[in-house]
């Protein structure tokens, strides 16, 4: 029988990832969120990750009160910021068997990962993993369609060696399961309410876009990658201007493709990356959210755009499916639609009762939506892995 979550043995979780803050991304912020919940609930963390040498000054470890193990890395190509693990499996498994976690959890699937999946192996510790990336997916947007199958085979074979993997959203679980996964289960993601607020909104902030009042601002968050699907945000938005002279657009984020879009589009402002508190006044300035990747596995911008009291433009898939309620806190077009997302754009630009109606509606939809929760199931998952393995996990 499961001991109930408050009489639970204190765990030692190994967590496994190639990203984490300082690193600003959906993966390493949600990460961060639950390793601080897991230490706040008394369990001790040990973070194994690249380190981040162009950014020796952060200390993230000491902010989350988690423990770090650092490997080698390289930077990823076109990502300078960003690094992969380099394998350290020797490393892992001296320091695994000097003290031995309860249980592990890789996050990533790189080179760090995979050594780390076969140093816990040979060892016989509990494996756990997530499911944060479609890697296979990416293959199409880079002209690299050969190697979606192979992708999706190391990915496969890599998840189905470990107890559980865990994955942001049912509609997700169920694309995985489809193409041979095995051992999901869900768990989905949370949103800080505090932090994305529409009391965020700034005056001055809009006047420096040099939105005039009532002209609406459209923004778009994230990764500016291919993957993204950026161009037909940009696209919706040349309609809206063509409608209202007055629109402008905001895109926060870095990537590979901020310079040729930033050149190609010089009405459009870009940011680069901001930290948290400044993307939350962005994002409580704007008032329209456009997501158009088809990419993702759950997509926290959104949530985060909801929270901030957004009326949002997404494709019904991942979080949009989980949450948005087409016409009631948000507009959802079905996947792959691009005519009718840049119609559902242009429609909620030009009907400023409308995108009010659902920017209070989205932001009402995202209170209950708490990491609180969430860390409970992240919790109560790895609990299971620890103590009884994938016979006693919930589907």
């Amino acid at each position: 029988m499961i001991a109930p979550l408050a009489l639970r043995r204190h765990l030692l979780v190994s967590l496994v990832t190639e990203t984490f803050p300082p690193e600003i991304n959906g993966v390493a912020m949600t990460l961060s969120r639950l390793v601080r919940a897991l230490v706040r609930r008394g369990h001790t963390v040990q973070v194994v990750r690249p380190s981040q040498p162009q950014r020796a000054g952060d200390v993230p470890a000491e902010e989350l009160g988690c423990e770090e193990l650092l490997v080698g890395g390289f930077p990823i190509p076109g990502y300078p910021s960003l690094r992969l693990g380099a394998p350290a499996g020797g490393k892992l498994k001296q320091a695994w068997r000097a003290r031995r976690p309860d249980v592990v959890h890789i996050a990533t699937e790189g080179p760090l990962g995979w050594s780390a999946l076969r140093a816990a192996e040979s060892l016989r510790l509990p494996l756990s993993s997530s499911f944060h990336t479609n890697f296979h997916d990416y293959a199409r947007h880079y002209g690299c369609g050969f190697l979606h199958r192979p992708v999706l085979g190391y990915l496969r074979g890599f998840h189905n060696r470990t107890r559980v993997t865990m994955v942001p959203s049912l509609d997700l679980i169920s694309d995985l399961e489809a193409a041979g996964y095995r051992n999901l289960v869900q768990l989905d993601r949370g949103v800080d309410i505090d932090l994305f607020d529409p009391a965020r909104r700034d005056p001055a902030l809009r006047k420096e876009w040099g939105a005039e009042d009532g002209a609406p601002v459209c923004l778009l968050t994230g990764r500016v990658a291919r993957e993204k699907n950026i161009p037909l945000a940009l696209a919706a938005f040349a309609a809206i201007r063509a409608q209202d002279p007055r629109a402008r657009m905001v895109v926060v984020g870095d990537g590979p493709l901020r310079a040729p879009l930033a050149a190609a589009h010089p009405a459009v402002r870009f940011t680069g990356a901001l930290p948290n508190r400044e993307l939350a006044r962005h994002y409580a300035s704007a008032d329209l959210f456009l997501f158009p990747s088809t990419s993702e596995t759950w997509g926290n911008v959104l949530i985060e755009a909801m929270a901030s009291g957004l009326a949002c433009v997404a494709y019904d898939y991942a979080a949009a499916r989980h949450h948005v309620k087409d016409g009631v806190n948000g507009l959802a077009v079905a996947l792959g639609d691009e005519a009718g997302f840049t119609a559902a754009a242009l429609r909620a630009a030009g009907d400023p009762a409308l995108r009010a109606a659902l920017a209070a509606e989205a932001r009402r939809t995202a209170v209950p939506i708490a990491w609180e929760r969430v860390a409970t199931r992240f919790e109560d998952l790895l609990g299971r892995v620890a103590e009884e393995g994938l016979e006693a996990l919930p589907v």
